[in-house]
């Protein structure tokens, strides 16, 4: 498995809501999916917000809005106690969808979800319809990946790496890798190891690869 894209991981079964979209119904959605966010699509498909569990929950915070606006707290806070009082989705959702398409590469993707502070990202493609939904919960299933696959994925990408493939071992167990065996240069252990790392499902490596010649000493890097 080479670096997994956006289309790898996410879901394309998701759950939607219109902007007419009732509160209630959208709590039934979510409870009876067990999702944490619903998109909310425009009649031709397209996302243009999305309603999360925190949205849902202003309205137990601030008492249906029945609350005195907050003084303090910022922004957000406001923003918050605005929603308290909403009926439908197009009073909860937050606006704009963060969107990424079925293309972008997963990391790109997450740090989008941690910088944007988004609940959940709505996979469009080229027309900008929804095609799909990315959580991080998503992402997490690589690591439920199997060690024989991951094993035969390592394997296939270190080929290319070194001509002395065939002196490394490669063990995996629950997702650690180790690596057994001796290789001409120093670099080329080194190479190995970061190849690994990068392999979907694998959670930590142990390199225990030799080397016969250290060519990092040697140009100095």
């Amino acid at each position: 498995m080479s670096e997994p894209k956006t289309a790898d991981v996410m879901c394309r079964r998701v759950i939607t809501a219109a902007l007419d979209t009732p509160f209630k119904e959208l709590v039934g959605l979510m409870i009876a999916h067990e999702v944490s966010a619903i998109p909310v699509v425009d009649p031709a498909g397209r996302p243009v917000g999305i309603v999360s569990e925190e949205d849902l929950a202003t309205k137990l915070e601030f008492r249906g809005g029945a609350a005195n606006p907050p003084v303090l707290g910022g922004a957000l806070t406001r923003a918050r106690w605005h929603k308290s009082s909403a009926t439908a989705a197009a009073d909860l959702m937050t606006t704009p969808a963060a969107t990424v398409t079925e293309g972008v590469s997963l990391c790109a993707a997450l740090r989008q979800l941690a910088t944007g502070r988004a609940h959940a990202l709505c996979v469009v493609n080229c027309s900008g319809t929804l095609v799909g939904i990315l959580t991080r919960r998503d992402a997490l299933r690589l690591f439920l990946r199997g060690d024989d696959a991951i094993r035969t994925d390592l394997e296939r990408q270190l080929l290319p790496a070194s001509s002395t493939v065939h002196r490394v071992a490669v063990r995996v167990s629950s997702g650690l890798v180790t690596l057994d065996g001796s290789l001409c240069l120093r670099s080329a252990t080194e190479r190995a190891e970061w190849i690994a790392r990068a392999v979907p499902g694998v959670i930590a490596v142990r390199n225990r690869l030799t080397f016969d010649v250290d060519d990092l000493m040697i140009t100095g890097l």
